[in-house]
């Protein structure tokens, strides 16, 4: 399963129509942040059942303010269309995949 770009014109229908939804906040130029998007990739490959998506920070500044990234990569799941948890900074496959487990 591939992962789905987010904007503020999309990002409410998109995270609400998901089970669950991670949400992969980041920018072209952050180093950390190109180290986490194959580990998000893979993961949406193997875990059909979620929707993992992407947010550029640059482009999304309006997204970013209201979930009040500071940081990033900065990933936000949401159960239902509403935010569960966040994690700030680069994480390993089976540390989110763990994370992923507890709200599936």
């Amino acid at each position: 399963m591939a992962t789905y770009d987010l904007t503020s014109e999309n990002f409410e229908q998109e995270t609400a129509a998901a089970k669950l939804a991670v949400v992969d906040f980041w920018a072209a130029w952050c180093g950390p942040c190109k180290m986490q998007s194959p580990i998000i990739d893979e993961l949406s490959e193997e875990m059909t059942d979620v929707k993992f998506c992407k947010v550029n920070v640059d482009e999304q500044g309006a997204l970013s303010g209201q979930y009040k990234i500071r940081s990033i990569p900065t990933i936000v799941f949401f159960k239902d269309g509403k935010p569960v948890e966040q994690s700030v900074g680069l994480r390993g496959k089976e540390e989110l995949r763990a994370i992923i487990e507890r709200y599936k």
